[in-house]
């Protein structure tokens, strides 16, 4: 019962929308078994290595792309589990797509899996499958872009080179310090399988703040590698983190450890201003002028001086929340000053970053992650270029809606046309509509129905995530940011809702 409601809250608030009409265009999904949300909960008996994914593995690999969604409906009308095909998912990239010469690009058929999985989580029952097979077809994209740039392929681990249980943790940090790729491929195979999946985040955690190269892609995938691993469960961590930690150390030119490059500087300094932060930093109270602050200095301060200003603030007694606050906002900011590549990734990698934060157990990590977030926000501003024009979020005004009843529709009909129209409508329905739960449903769909890459599903989950992570009185603000990389319903559709339909006739 509380399943069917569900599914008809969200009918009836896409139907609010004209936009979403095309909506029951879905309904084909219907012949697969819907999937439940218990069924993608690590369950404790999952624990254990299931020998029968390999074969599904495989099953990916080896299907031509024109098949492979007829195939995977067919195994799952005959039982294969959600679980299991998000795992053989992420083993197929992770084996056969190489996340270099640069942490994305065609690697994102592994960065991409997670945000998918959100996606399905975020759906009613009977959608959950769409996302999946979107991430299928785009794999098998990635999987032929890595084979006509060489055809990598993980290879075995060298066992010879595998540290003891007891020097794995040191054998790793050793490495992944001097950057020594070789030796850091045979420590993650040893720290794998000696420590628990907590204790080899908490490290890796750090690893992917280490660094600016790639956009944000590193902290990107630290978190998504966890979050799917929390699914599909630990028994697969190996793999990943071999894959995990040889991304991590992608780098051009001269060794990073013998160097002394931007793109390290900030996180060597602030490893050593910790000891700044006083201890009880995190009782601080929220406070929405150091919020202003915060987002005034990121507009024109260097790395350092964002970081310092983190420092200054919680130092103050001023909560981490606020902070949190201007750098959700400064992210998004980025986004509507100049809608492109750049800016999406330091959305998407300021939510990799406060989910890091979020899940750590260690302060110290903690503090890091904070004051690296502010860092690299500049940096990517930076990386934006000179001529960037100066809109700031918070000075956006509301802007009437037509139709109250239809606003969702209008706001998606604009965002095709002028997507500063549609920011500043969404705002004005947030503010008269608290838990937006209509507009984000909306945002969704459309992703499903002419999202076209991975950015759109990588981006679309961020930032309806983050929603609820900026405090109630900047998520009208922080939400209008969004519409600068969501789909407006004047786009054309993709095809693959058309393809998964034949999969399924």
């Amino acid at each position: 019962m509380a399943r069917g409601n569900s599914r008809r809250t969200f009918l009836q608030s896409a139907a609010a929308a004209g936009t979403l009409a095309g909506l029951g265009d879905l309904g084909f999904l219907s012949r697969l078994a819907p999937v439940r949300a218990d069924e993608a909960s690590l369950h404790p008996d999952r624990v254990q290595f299931q020998p029968d994914i390999e074969p599904i593995v495989r099953l990916l690999e080896d299907t031509p792309r024109e098949r492979l969604l007829e195939e995977v409906a067919q195994r799952i009308q005959t039982g294969l589990s959600y679980q299991d095909l998000l795992a053989a998912l992420l083993l197929a990239g992770v084996r056969n797509v190489q996340p270099r010469p640069h942490v994305g690009f065609k690697f994102h058929a592994v960065l991409v899996v997670n945000s998918a999985h959100l996606a399905s989580m975020a759906s009613p029952d009977e959608q959950r499958w769409l996302p999946i097979f979107w991430a299928l077809d785009y794999f098998k994209d990635s999987q032929a872009r890595d084979e006509r740039e060489g055809n990598w392929t993980m290879a075995r681990v060298d066992e010879g080179k595998v540290p003891s249980a007891p020097q794995a943790r040191a054998a790793l940090v050793e490495a992944m310090d001097n950057w020594d790729e070789a030796a850091t491929d045979a420590a993650a195979a040893g720290f794998a399988r000696s420590a628990g999946t907590n204790d080899i985040f908490e490290l890796m955690f750090r690893y992917g703040a280490r660094d600016f190269r790639d956009i944000g892609h590193k902290a990107i995938y630290v978190a998504n590698s966890l979050r799917t691993l929390n699914c599909i469960g630990h028994q697969h961590t190996e793999p990943v983190l071999r894959s995990l930690t040889y991304a991590l150390l992608q780098h051009d030119g001269q060794n990073p450890a013998k160097a002394d490059e931007r793109a390290d500087q900030p996180y060597r300094r602030n490893v050593e201003r910790l000891k700044e932060i006083k201890a009880d930093w995190l009782t601080g109270k929220p406070d929405d002028a150091a919020t202003a602050e915060m987002l005034a200095a990121l507009r024109q301060a260097n790395e350092n001086e964002a970081s310092d200003k983190v420092i200054e603030l919680v130092n103050r007694g001023v909560a981490p929340q606020s902070v949190w606050d201007a750098l959700l906002m400064g992210a998004g900011e980025l986004l509507m000053r100049d809608p492109g590549i750049v800016p999406l990734h330091a959305v998407t990698t300021t939510n990799a970053l406060r989910y890091a934060w979020d899940t750590t157990a260690s302060d110290e990590t903690r503090k890091l992650l904070i004051l690296q977030n502010a860092a690299f926000l500049p940096m990517f501003r930076d990386a934006m270029g000179d001529k960037v024009p100066d809109k700031k979020l918070d000075q956006l005004a509301p802007e009437s809606i037509a139709d109250e009843g239809k606003a969702v529709d209008e706001i998606f009909a604009d965002l095709s046309r002028d997507p500063m129209t549609a920011a500043a409508k969404t705002l004005s329905y947030v503010e008269a509509h608290p838990d937006p739960h209509a507009f984000i449903n909306a945002a969704r769909v459309l992703i499903f129905l002419k999202g076209t890459n991975a950015h759109d599903y990588k981006f679309s989950s961020a930032v309806l995530e983050d929603y609820k992570n900026v405090s109630p009185q900047y998520r009208g603000r922080f939400l209008a940011s969004s519409v600068f990389n969501l789909r407006g319903s004047g786009g054309k559709d993709n095809k693959l809702v058309e393809r998964t339909r034949a999969a399924l006739a």
